[in-house]
């Protein structure tokens, strides 16, 4: 595995130096802790990095803790939101998880993927990016681009994103998990794209099934 994140990394540097993820900047900016990570990560659902950093900037310039947004009204929240996809739904989404976070947690993001999950419109992914990017605990998020990557590669074999995560569990040591989301996120976006993928490129193609399969080598 760490071969396989080393040439994912390389292979962006020597094509084009990637921007970090949405969820990644949001981590490094540190700027309302998990609480940003948690409703970031919520945002970020069929939507594109930049419409979510933008958007996260101007929400938290107005709602910054769960106890003002958990008060916030829907219509001013879909306001500020509507540039990214379903805005409607998740204007009221982050106000009802914001609320449950004030009354349940005292303001707190819970770091427990169970208790995570029990919020609304959070799902196993969603709760592991907040383990990863809030928290720094290992956890394996998987969106449709670790999901395609890793089937491509042969790392796995299966249908669905959860089965994806289970055997990524299974099969890669607990020291790389922090990595894996953003480094595979980055080269789905970058390089190994759902059409056309850059094989000519990739420095990992010769580990690659897919690559294999499509008699380049």
């Amino acid at each position: 595995m760490k071969k396989i994140l080393q040439g994912m990394v390389e292979t962006m540097n020597a094509v084009n130096p990637p921007r970090i993820t949405a969820l990644k900047e949001l981590h490094e900016a540190e700027t309302e802790g998990p609480f940003s990570i948690l409703i970031g990560t919520i945002l970020s659902a069929r939507t594109r990095d930049e419409n979510t950093t933008k958007v996260m900037k101007n929400l938290l310039s107005h709602y910054k803790s769960p106890e003002t947004l958990s008060s916030a009204k829907v219509k001013e929240v879909e306001k500020i939101i509507k540039p990214i996809g379903f805005y409607h739904v998740k204007a009221k989404r982050i106000i009802k998880v914001a609320s449950i976070i004030n009354s349940q947690y005292g303001g707190n993001v819970p770091d427990d993927f169970e208790k995570l999950i029990e919020l609304p419109g959070v799902g196993r992914k969603t709760a592991n990016c907040v383990l990863v990017y809030a928290f720094d605990k290992p956890a394996i998020p998987v969106d449709t681009h670790v999901h395609r990557i890793s089937n491509r590669l042969g790392l796995v074999r299966t249908k669905a994103p959860e089965d994806t995560e289970k055997e990524l569990m299974k099969k890669i040591p607990k020291k790389y998990w922090l990595e894996i989301n953003d480094t595979f996120v980055m080269y789905g976006q970058n390089i190994c794209k759902p059409v056309s993928p850059m094989c000519d490129v990739c420095k990992i193609k010769r580990k690659c099934n897919y690559y294999k399969s499509k008699k380049l080598v």
